[in-house]
């Protein structure tokens, strides 16, 4: 199905022609029509499917149906999402499809100073997208109104749950008026994220267009066993000898990602950096940079996982597996977007067999393994034989060495 089937306004045409788009995903098929009508929907679509399009379309196209004067301080689209990288994303991204529009979109965001948002809010805003802390802060300032709303998306809404967010999230929805549209966007259907649709949405449809933690087909994942610390020194080979140009890189936690920055400077590897403890700049730049080819590797934490749409990426590499292995699905969907090639790749020590194993039960398959030279990892059973063959001899002397004291001490005493 295409987009000019839709008969869309000849503005939002136009901008998406400019973006190169002419096929409807499947998210896109199942979700612009019924939303354009004003229903409430509850969507299942991972990440990487083009579900962006799939709410900002039908609410731009009801937007310029029902044309109506910017106001300072009311905007009539709210969308909620968790990180501030995702609010970001989305703005530019839905600024992209309304620029023959007369809408103006803002991302509200923490890590930046509230006053210039403060600017735009009474310059006037159309569509807003925001993180549910920072719009609260204005909430509570008196900054903004949210009485005027006709529109909200809640994107990434499994990963707000997780978050802890929702009650903010539904402290917000209290303040827009109950005659709304609501649209739910989640990568997972969770029992939590369909009670949470119960609750928020009115008469809803439900879609969903992929099985729950699906991985793109065009994803190829291969994993390296690597004692954990040598984990820097096989990334550094691996991106030589296998010319990788372009790298997104996930560690578990900041110290990692720290530490294997100091590796990369040290292998003059052009990297940049992205996590919380970053200013909002700092990060903002990081991504840019990354997009722009202007570094080789960007490291990032969890906060990185979802939302970032970097095009022509191909390799994803999971540092370190994260804890929970949906977040497995989350990153390497970074990769292989919108039917390219992409390519998992993770470095896996024996201490992250358990996470491993969660991992390969959720997606369905066996990650191939690969051996890389001069990074071998021991046999387990072997390393156990070697240890307890050592551990014998070792309480042996220690017992011949407590009896030799003991001699020594009754002959002290003899004499």
């Amino acid at each position: 199905m295409i987009f000019s089937s839709l008969d869309l306004a000849p503005e939002i045409q136009q901008a998406l022609d400019a973006c190169g788009y002419s096929q409807m995903t499947p998210i896109q098929q199942q979700a612009i029509i019924p939303a354009r009508r004003g229903k409430d929907l509850l969507a299942n679509a991972q990440t990487g499917t083009g579900k962006t399009a799939a709410f900002a379309v039908p609410v731009l196209q009801q937007m310029h149906d029902r044309p109506s004067s910017t106001s300072a301080g009311s905007p009539r689209a709210l969308i909620l999402t968790p990180t501030r990288e995702l609010a970001e994303q989305l703005s530019e991204t839905i600024s992209r499809y309304a620029r023959y529009l007369p809408f103006s979109v803002t991302a509200f965001y923490g890590g930046v100073k509230i006053s210039a948002q403060q600017k735009k809010i009474k310059a006037g805003i159309d569509i807003l997208v925001s993180t549910p802390g920072r719009l609260l802060e204005h909430l509570v300032q008196c900054n903004i109104n949210l009485a005027s709303v006709e529109f909200v998306v809640l994107d990434e809404a499994d990963r707000m749950l997780d978050m802890g967010f929702i009650a903010d999230v539904q402290a917000l929805l209290q303040m827009t008026p109950a005659k709304r549209q609501t649209l739910l966007f989640s990568a997972t259907m969770s029992q939590a994220v369909k009670e949470l649709a119960n609750k928020l949405l009115k008469n809803h449809d439900v879609i969903s267009v992929a099985k729950q933690n699906a991985i793109a087909d065009t994803i190829e994942h291969v994993l390296y066993p690597v004692e954990e610390r040598r984990k820097a020194e096989l990334f550094v080979d691996l991106i030589d000898e296998q010319n990788w140009f372009k790298v997104l890189v996930f560690t578990s936690t900041k110290a990692q990602a720290d530490t294997l920055m100091l590796n990369l400077k040290k292998a003059q590897i052009k990297t940049a950096l992205c996590h919380s403890d970053k200013s909002q700049g700092t990060r903002r730049r990081a991504i840019a940079d990354f997009k722009a080819d202007k570094v080789q590797v960007l490291i990032a934490t969890e906060v990185a996982a979802r939302g970032l749409d970097i095009q022509g990426l191909e390799y994803v590499v999971n540092y370190n597996l994260p804890y929970l292995a949906e977040d497995y699905v989350h990153r390497v969907g970074r990769a292989g977007r919108a039917g390219s090639k992409g390519h998992a790749i993770s470095l896996v020590s024996r201490e992250e067999e358990r996470s491993l194993a969660s991992i390969e039960r959720l997606i369905g398959t066996r990650i191939k393994r690969v051996k890389m030279p001069g990074y071998e990892v021991g046999d387990r059973d072997a390393i156990f034989k070697n240890i307890e063959k050592h551990a014998r001899p070792a309480r042996k002397n220690k017992a011949s060495q407590t009896q030799i004291i003991k001699n020594s001490t009754t002959a002290g005493k003899n004499k």
